[in-house]
């Protein structure tokens, strides 16, 4: 571990690649969370109290947003799950629609310190658009929210060492 290090890492150097490259301009990502249900049980000769233990675990979906710009990524991915107008038989992309994607969290100096990979993601939402506003003058933003079954931390990256100034 890095003894030198006391602050914890910040939550705005990240960057989320599928496919081996990063993804361009993506600005937020939701948490990762994932919640397991409790499945109660009591034994028959001791009606007061109940016992838990672990049942399913479901992983929640996970959300990323950037700018709009002319790059088509999130476009085509969606597509490969609905793609409206493809052709009789060509909606949907059976073979290919699941992506494992890696999340990577980097400190101040730019070095990856955690990374994550979330398993099986395919596109559930896609909004290519945001609500437009002539009074307005945010960024329009896009989004994909992902289906996922699962996500581990890749005990690969270790904390490296930080730069000396």
């Amino acid at each position: 571990m890095n003894a030198q290090r006391v602050d914890p890492y910040k939550g705005f150097k990240f960057l989320v690649l599928w496919d081996g490259k990063v993804v361009a301009g993506i600005d937020e990502v939701s948490p990762l969370t994932r919640r397991t249900e409790v499945v109660f049980h009591r034994d028959g000769g001791d009606p007061s109290t109940s016992h838990k233990s672990p049942g399913r675990t479901e992983y929640d979906p996970i959300t990323l947003s950037r700018g709009v710009t002319h790059d088509l990524a999130f476009e085509l991915w969606a597509h490969k799950v609905w793609n409206l107008g493809g052709g009789l038989g060509k909606e949907v992309s059976l073979t290919d629609f699941r992506r494992t994607i890696t999340l990577n969290l980097m400190n101040e100096a730019g070095q990856v310190v955690i990374a994550y990979n979330i398993y099986r993601c395919w596109v559930s939402k896609y909004q290519a658009l945001p609500q437009l506003d002539a009074n307005s003058a945010t960024v329009a933003i896009q989004s994909i929210t992902l289906e996922n079954e699962g996500w581990e931390r890749d005990a690969n990256v270790t904390e490296p060492q930080e730069p000396q100034v």
